[in-house]
């Protein structure tokens, strides 16, 4: 898989509330919820994103008061799946 490397002046996290061996984690974590939250990727891939268990992301986006982007669409398809596995 390629990946994206993003520089940040050290500078600029001077006041980053987290340990220094932390901060690649959290600013991924970070990244990956406000991408969520802006619609721009989906909610696999932003706790991929964020290297996070599908549950543990669950319930950081609660933490965060973000509602989960599932419409009605979405119901349709997961009902379309589970009628083709049962």
């Amino acid at each position: 898989m390629k990946t994206l490397s993003i520089d940040i002046p050290e500078e600029l996290l001077i006041n980053f509330k987290a340990p220094r061996q932390h901060w690649k984690n959290e600013l991924k974590k970070e990244l990956a919820i406000q991408l969520y939250r802006e619609g721009l990727i989906s909610f696999g891939n932003a706790r991929r994103l964020a290297e996070m268990r599908k549950w543990d992301f669950h319930d950081l986006l609660g933490i965060r008061k973000i509602s989960r982007q599932y419409d009605f669409e979405d119901f349709e398809e997961d009902l379309k799946l589970i009628s083709k596995l049962y």
